[in-house]
């Protein structure tokens, strides 16, 4: 590996600006860490060397501006994502030749910051599963261990972030497709509180459940990712009016975890965690109250619930936003159809995977005449209980603590035939989609047993991101640092 591309963020941020190293070698070394790792990683679904090149060669010849908080920083943005005259297909066939003519709004502000956007990861079909074996087009490996899963849905953009492909990655955050895919492949991942970065560009999955964020490798790289996307955006409808803090300066001189309270759920360290899972969050739970923090216990008592709420809603939200894809005005079309009916039919069995139409089935049935309140307005009651367990609990803690996922990454293969065990993989982090606030996933080691990455959630009031940033940030320097991944 190139010695550039294993520099952090901030690292390589900071080498740029004093002209330690051009924006051109910084993109020129993520290119050949790309060639050399893409054929066993297949992270990718598109890359444009010449147009990061040019536009890292145009930034060169301006100049350093300190303004621009990414000023020639190499980033990958997740294939859900929309970046103008590149093609976003969301991992699916159905969307195969669609090329935007506009950037989405966390694409203008990256591009405003000076980032250089080197193409778009691999992702599970529309956002839709935990282990990126759903794309259309390729399976990603885990740069841990090219046998194992990089976790999803954003596992494209974890892994490239893992395997020094770029320095950081937006990811989407629907039901833990930011945080498990970090704790999988041994990066940090925050999903920001709902409304707090816009979603105008970005192709729904679940409308209300939906969120942008940063992978990255360290907590003080995601605040600098996070610190340029945030904000209120009048062309998305949920984006929340609220002044963004500068979460970089929230970090900065951070030491130590005195007077921080930190609650432990008891519904996530129970039974159905694996013991190097438990282990691991343990004792990096031990390093942040020899930090001065102080654990306390908490309950969320809805916690059961979640996993049947979660895909009741995001199926019936599925359900709706997907029913634009019919073959009529843009995305794949059945050229054999002959009728009306045979072109919907048609276009959408054939464009669609079966993970993708097995939710719009279900999302269908929830939201028919005689189901909706047995199943829709349930859901959505008990989503109003799972908020209010935070609420509660956040009376009496700062942050809430616990495993990202039960299990560290799986083979490849393993759940594809068990869609259900899959769904269950994401018991820890679904009720914070739920919920609305903002959760981040973070290394704490590697798993006695697998050798695999370890990652522990931690969870934040509403709009308190820099809350967790900062506990992350001060956890993170105090814990032994990951090797360099060994796979690839």
């Amino acid at each position: 590996m190139s010695e550039i591309t294993t520099l952090t963020l901030t690292q390589v941020r900071d080498k740029l600006a004093h002209k330690e190293i051009k924006a051109a070698e910084a993109v020129a070394a993520c290119l050949a860490r790309i060639e050399a790792t893409e054929p066993a990683l297949k992270a990718l679904l598109h890359l444009d060397a010449q147009a990061a090149m040019d536009a890292a060669k145009a930034l060169d010849t301006a100049g350093p501006q300190a303004g621009k908080r990414l000023w020639g920083v190499p980033v990958l943005v997740k294939d859900a994502i929309c970046v103008k005259d590149a093609p976003t297909t969301c991992g699916s066939r159905i969307l195969e030749n669609f090329t935007p003519f506009y950037d989405a709004s966390c694409i203008e502000k990256l591009r405003e910051a000076g980032a250089v956007i080197l193409g778009k990861a691999n992702m599970d079909e529309f956002a839709m599963g935990s282990s990126t074996e759903n794309s259309a087009y390729k399976v990603t490996a885990n740069p841990w261990d090219v046998s194992k899963v990089p976790g999803g849905s954003s596992g494209g953009s974890a892994a490239a972030v893992a395997a020094g492909q770029c320095y950081a990655a937006l990811g989407t955050d629907t039901g833990g497709s930011i945080r498990q895919p970090a704790a999988f492949c041994g990066t940090v991942g925050i999903k920001p509180t709902y409304g707090r970065v816009s979603r105008y560009g970005l192709v729904a999955y679940g409308s209300s459940l939906d969120q942008i964020g940063p992978l990255a490798r360290t907590a003080d790289d995601a605040a600098a990712i996070l610190s340029v996307i945030a904000g209120h955006d009048p062309k998305d409808s949920t984006s929340a009016p609220r002044e963004v803090p500068d979460f970089e300066a929230a970090l900065a001189g951070a030491t130590d975890l005195a007077g921080l309270t930190i609650g432990l759920p008891d519904e996530y360290w129970g039974e159905g965690v694996d013991d190097e899972v438990r282990q691991s969050c343990a004792a990096a739970v031990d390093t942040a109250k020899r930090l001065g923090a102080k654990v306390v216990p908490v309950s969320l008592p809805h916690t059961p619930y979640a996993v049947a709420t979660y895909y009741i809603v995001a199926m019936a939200e599925a359900s709706s936003n997907l029913a634009r894809f019919d073959g009529v005005r843009y995305g794949y079309r059945a050229p054999e159809a002959q009728t009306l009916e045979e072109l919907y039919e048609l276009s959408r069995s054939k464009g669609f995977g079966p993970e993708v139409q097995r939710r719009i089935v279900i999302g269908t049935y929830v939201l028919s005449a005689g189901y909706y309140d047995a199943y829709y307005r349930k859901a959505a009651q008990v989503r109003r209980l799972i908020r209010q367990d935070f609420l509660t609990a956040f009376e009496k803690c700062d942050v809430i603590c616990g495993p990202t996922s039960p299990f560290a990454a799986f083979p490849i293969g393993q759940m594809t035939d068990d869609p259900l065990q899959m769904y269950l993989s994401d018991i820890f982090t679904i009720s914070l989609n739920l919920a609305g606030l903002p959760g981040l996933s973070m290394p704490v080691g590697l798993g006695q047993a697998s050798g695999m990455p370890i990652g522990m959630q931690l969870f934040g009031p509403a709009f308190d991101e820099a809350a967790i940033l900062r506990t992350a940030k001060v956890l993170g320097n105090a814990l032994p640092p990951l090797p360099q991944p060994a796979g690839i």
